[in-house]
């Protein structure tokens, strides 16, 4: 009913909801995407600091004001810091949305490819299939890209339903350890293999020669996307945590298991990659290419007991973009519930079915309507799919999450940071101090050097 707050029912609960939100497509597709081409070692460890040295503290400001609050987006930003700055939260709120539309539709993608694998294990692999040819047709058709982005949508919208106790913490207690499973099961065939010897050392070997102009930013921008912050989603999952919780323990789990998958999911598909000779030539064009297209033909020509493991990637990649697509869903869903008062049974009802029109549009902008799929705003950014992937990861996150890192650092006062960090359940590693100085000026530094990448360099972090 509207005015009776939920909260997660766990520690547990919270720690394994947040670390789905930040647990997604990010880290199975970008994440090993961007280090193939950024050659690897020097960029994990330049991106293992920005995660730590940034990530962390502003995904600790964003549950802190949360749970401080006890309210959504909007009303949290109006309570912490005042009335005026409720529009950093509807800016999050509306980053939510806008991604979701065009998120659930790559969501849709992993159902589709979970099916074929199933038919490629029984029937067997085609021999004289044509991998990028199949994809292309496949995202081009309307009807099957509205079809899975509607069951996509359906899926999220029956677990937003049920509320955040009995919904979205219960379901992500099943996903959340099914896809650690998953996970475990996939590394010991990739270690296995013989390249993963060389995937190993292409991940961990730090060869700072190697390292790209520009790498250091585009650490900084994934790590700032893969830990969904600057969209509210920390700010509205912190305000159902427990005041008898550590934020600063429950932050440091959810960035811990975010990393520690993303650079699994890497040696999975690198030590696949690596195995194959010739292989290393031919990825990294596209991070829906080597996801897409690579892979599955990969695990049913060159990996041992491929045709069990492809299928049960694709339910990996599919469980973790379920994971997000229901965090973003209620960023929305919550702004409705705490600010208009409506029920959540209206609020997922009117927000779902007004999402799942953006993600129509967005199905269509991939070749099955010219006037949607062709018209450029960006340059090289074809259609409204990429149109709106380019503002939300380019301008609207790192917006979004500059003012939230201001806020927090310039805006809320010392005592009022300090009382929901520090407490006897806070670790000894902690320290408020040097927390507070990354928070006021290392963070928002670094924040605005990604949107001035954008500006003057024209870097792109979709």
């Amino acid at each position: 009913m509207p005015g009776t707050r939920e909260n997660w029912g766990s520690r547990a609960g919270f720690i394994l909801a947040a670390s789905g939100s930040a647990i997604g497509l990010g880290n199975l597709w970008k994440f090993p995407f961007i280090t193939w081409n950024n050659n690897g070692g020097a960029f994990v460890l330049v991106y293992l600091v920005c995660i730590i040295a940034v990530g962390l503290p502003i995904m600790m400001a964003e549950i802190l004001i949360g749970r401080k609050t006890q309210t959504s987006a909007v009303g949290a930003m109006k309570k912490a810091i005042g009335p005026a700055w409720g529009f950093v939260g509807g800016w999050g709120v509306l980053t939510g949305f806008i991604i979701l539309g065009y998120y659930s539709v790559v969501a849709g993608w992993t159902l589709n490819y979970f099916v074929k694998c199933l038919g490629w294990s029984i029937n067997g692999f085609p021999a004289d299939i044509d991998m990028g040819g199949a994809f292309g047709s496949f995202v081009g058709d309307g009807t099957m890209q509205i079809l899975l982005a509607a069951l996509f949508s359906g899926a999220t919208m029956a677990i937003i339903f049920m509320g955040v106790s009995k919904g979205i913490e219960r379901i992500t207690k099943i996903l959340m350890p099914a896809l650690g499973v998953i996970l475990l099961l996939l590394i010991i065939s990739a270690l296995s293999m013989e390249g993963a010897g060389e995937a190993l050392g292409f991940i961990f070997y730090p060869d700072f020669s190697e390292l790209k102009p520009g790498a250091i930013l585009e650490a900084l921008g994934h790590a700032f996307f893969t830990l969904s912050l600057g969209m509210g989603a920390m700010i509205t999952y912190g305000s159902y945590m427990g005041r008898k919780d550590s934020v600063v323990s429950a932050a440091a789990m959810v960035v811990f298991l975010d990393t520690l998958i993303a650079i699994v999911a890497t040696v999975i598909m690198f030590s696949v990659i690596f195995s194959v000779p010739g292989m290393t030539e031919q990825v990294g064009k596209s991070t829906a290419g080597m996801l897409f297209i690579t892979l599955p033909q990969l695990f049913y020509t060159a990996v041992p007991m491929g045709f069990i493991l492809a299928p049960l990637f694709f339910v990996l990649v599919g469980f973790a973009a379920l994971t997000s697509t229901i965090s973003l869903l209620e960023v929305v869903v919550a702004y409705f519930i705490d600010e208009k008062q409506w029920s959540r049974r209206k609020a997922t009802s009117i927000c779902g079915a007004l999402t799942f029109i953006v993600s129509m549009l967005c199905a269509l902008s991939l070749g099955a309507w010219d006037s949607l799929s062709n018209f450029e705003v960006f340059a090289g950014k074809p259609g409204l799919f990429s149109t709106l992937d380019h503002i939300a990861s380019n301008w609207m996150l790192p917006i979004g999450g500059f003012l939230i890192t201001v806020a927090a650092g310039w805006f809320m006062t010392r005592e009022a940071t300090e009382s929901e960090l520090v407490d006897a359940a806070t670790p000894t590693w902690f320290k408020y101090g040097m927390w507070r100085f990354i928070i006021r000026f290392v963070a928002p530094a670094a924040v605005a050097a990604i949107i001035g990448a954008v500006v003057f360099f024209g870097m792109d972090f979709s």
